[in-house]
C-alpha cells in the first residue's frame, strides 16, 4: 500500500480524495486531534485521513482512529460527509476532500497522539471556541450525538 500510484495526488489532485473521520465521543466529551500536516497543520479536528486503496470506509476510519489516537472502538454508524476545498492564491484547487465521518462510542482506553497529529484532547461540547473547530466538524459532532444517543447535556439516553 505504500506504492505512491496507488492513490491520487493529494495536493491539486484531478479528482477529490476521499477522507474518513471518526467522532469518538463520550458523555459530555469529543475526541480532537491537533493536525501536524497540510492542510491543516496546527487545527484541531476529529481523528481521520485518506482513505487507502482496497480498503473499506469502515476499515480506513478504525485505520485512522488508531493510527492518530491508538484507539479501537466498538459499532461506527455513518454521521454525514463533509466537503474540503482548499485553493490556492490563483484559485486553482490545492486540496479536495470528500470526508465520510462515523460516530462511535469511546471504550475506556487512553488516547495519544500518533502518526500525523501533535497532541489529542477530550473536548467539552461547550468549548469548541477554545479550539477554534471548523463549523463542519461541529455539524458532524451534533449528527453524532444525535445518532448515538447523547443527550443534550451530553449523558447517555
Amino acid at each position: 500500500m505504500n506504492d505512491a500510484r496507488a492513490y491520487p495526488a493529494r495536493t491539486y489532485p484531478d479528482r477529490p480524495v476521499v477522507g474518513i473521520g471518526v467522532a469518538v465521543l463520550r458523555p459530555g466529551a469529543v475526541l480532537l486531534v491537533r493536525r501536524g500536516t497540510p492542510p491543516a497543520l496546527g487545527q484541531w479536528s476529529l481523528p481521520g485521513g485518506a482513505q487507502h486503496l482496497g480498503e473499506t470506509a469502515e476499515e480506513a476510519a478504525r485505520r485512522e482512529l488508531y493510527e492518530e489516537t491508538g484507539l479501537a472502538v466498538g459499532a461506527l454508524v455513518l454521521a454525514g460527509h463533509v466537503d474540503s476545498l482548499h485553493r490556492d492564491d490563483d484559485g486553482r484547487i490545492r486540496y479536495h476532500y470528500t470526508i465520510l465521518d462515523f460516530a462511535a462510542l469511546w471504550q475506556g482506553d487512553m488516547p495519544r497522539a500518533g502518526s500525523d497529529v501533535t497532541d489529542v484532547a477530550w473536548v467539552g461540547f461547550d468549548d469548541f471556541d477554545r479550539y477554534a473547530l471548523w463549523a463542519e466538524a461541529r455539524r458532524i459532532i451534533a449528527v453524532a450525538r444525535a445518532r448515538l444517543g447523547l443527550a443534550a447535556d451530553g449523558a447517555m439516553r
